[in-house]
């Protein structure tokens, strides 16, 4: 192998190689879209070379939990992901997915977070990784089937009722033909009114298909309240029935009276994980982000406006000021301010931590990314974590931190030959400074790239080149594989 010519060599990197292992200094060599080699590479002759000396080296990111449907298709540059190191986002969370999706008109609540234009909606899953395919995204992206995307494509506006047996069967077929598609699975919002009169019987008889296609179930529970615990109970139901691996989407204790609830909770999760496969996801802000809501808004002690369709001049307000200078209650606000978003703050530091430290525990964004002020977390959350939460806090050794972000989510989701550094693995890959790699975005200016990531590869190709993003366009769509 010496006397190979190879694409690329990185050479003098501490390499991760996202297993959780400790880091070894080595040089990693890249041909085509994979990786070639990874040990001393001396004598080889490559197109190109990269000195990381004091940097670090590590599978490309991937953020377990986004809202990129749209954002793939109309900003493919993906720059508020691939200027954090991520390499592979997966969409299609919290119940909202962009296909099967055919119904004309702007759909009311969460599904306007994709739906905000009809060249997204797609028939059939395929039509819609057709799109993306065609957007050519710089970044590599897999997708869930949303369950109120199902309920709206059968029910139409009649979601506030449980489906009736022959809806069930519609939404199970269209749920078998995207997991023949390459679909992940299934995700729900079953907090979200969309879905919020669907039982846990609609959910498990959808749900059948996943066991024999090798899906895994996805959910944003109903309730991260002071209902915590029976959501997670529902949920481990649903997965149990199902037979099928549970993901539990950006886990936390919403509200004050709830600060400290994680200790409940992952002792839970602890235990039911000796029985069935259990992960979650999480942020690592005490702040969240979703359609303005008067439930959310009450276990705030802030909320500010992230977007607003009707009266765009309070988007960056705090809720309750506007409120109080229009001269009306917060719930008459909000019905006037809908359709809207907002950032609630209604989490514990603590329990963040300590979610984060949990070994099921794997980073996932959150972002919306077509907020016209949105959550800094769509910007900032992996150089984040790796900053504040392992080099200042010391809450997460390094090795730990990469391992949530590459070779626990690639198991979890199923994305073979990808999350860790191997011969033979695809090249999605980070460079950056772990000395100060850091998030810029704040809740004052949410859209400012963060700093020390200096090189990513997707697929092999450099897409981030001394943190500038280059013309490189070599994501790919990940599909569901059996086996």
């Amino acid at each position: 192998m010496q006397d190979a010519v190879y694409d690329v060599v990185i050479r003098n990197a501490a390499v991760l190689d996202g297993t959780g292992a400790p880091a070894i200094h080595t040089d990693v060599a890249i041909l085509g879209n994979r990786i070639a080699q990874i040990g001393a590479i001396d004598a080889a002759r490559a197109r190109r070379e990269i000195d990381a000396r004091g940097l670090t080296l590590t599978p490309g990111f991937i953020d377990v939990h986004a809202h990129d449907d749209a954002a793939l298709i109309s900003r493919p540059d993906m720059k508020p992901k691939l200027t954090q190191g991520v390499t592979t986002v997966i969409a299609g969370n919290c119940g909202i997915s962009a296909a099967p999706y055919s119904r004309r008109g702007n759909p009311s609540g969460l599904l306007r977070l994709v739906f905000k234009s009809e060249r997204f909606m797609s028939d059939t899953f395929e039509d819609y990784l057709s799109k993306v395919r065609e957007a050519a995204p710089t970044i590599n992206a897999a997708f869930l089937t949303g369950h109120s995307t199902l309920r709206a494509q059968v029910m139409g506006e009649d979601l506030h009722r449980t489906a009736n047996s022959s809806e069930v069967a519609e939404m199970r077929d269209l749920l078998t033909g995207c997991l023949e598609q390459g679909s992940l699975g299934l995700s729900t919002g079953l907090f979200y009114p969309c879905a919020r009169a669907a039982s846990t019987h609609e959910v498990i008889e959808i749900a059948k298909p996943l066991q024999s296609c090798g899906g895994i179930y996805v959910t944003h529970m109903r309730d991260e309240s002071d209902h915590v615990i029976q959501s997670i109970h529902e949920s481990l139901e649903i997965g149990r029935e199902v037979g099928v691996p549970l993901i539990i989407s950006h886990h936390k204790c919403m509200g004050q009276r709830n600060f400290g609830r994680s200790t409940e909770t992952l002792t839970l999760l602890g235990r039911a994980s000796l029985h069935q496969p259990v992960a979650f996801d999480v942020y690592p802000y005490t702040a969240g982000s979703s359609v303005l809501n008067e439930e959310l808004a009450s276990l705030a002690s802030k909320t500010v406006i992230s977007w607003c369709d009707p009266h765009p001049e309070y988007v960056g307000r705090d809720l309750g000021e506007v409120a109080r200078e229009i001269g009306q209650s917060l719930a008459s606000t909000i019905a006037r301010l809908v359709p809207a978003g907002g950032i609630y703050f209604f989490m514990d530091e603590a329990d963040v931590v300590r979610i984060m430290q949990s070994s099921s525990g794997m980073i996932g964004s959150d972002g919306m990314p077509d907020d016209q002020r949105p959550h800094p977390r769509l910007w900032g959350t992996f150089p984040r974590v790796l900053g504040r939460y392992v080099r200042e806090q010391k809450a997460l050794s390094l090795q730990d931190a990469v391992h949530r972000m590459t070779g626990l989510p690639a198991r979890r989701f199923g994305l073979k030959e990808r999350g860790t550094i191997e011969v033979g693995n695809f090249a999605d890959l980070c460079v950056f400074d772990a000395d100060s790699i850091a998030d810029c975005a704040t809740f004052e200016q949410p859209t400012l790239p963060a700093i020390g990531v200096c090189h990513v590869f997707v697929n092999g190709q450099l897409a981030l080149a001394d943190g500038m993003p280059t013309n490189a366009r070599a994501g790919s769509v990940l599909m569901r594989q059996s086996g």
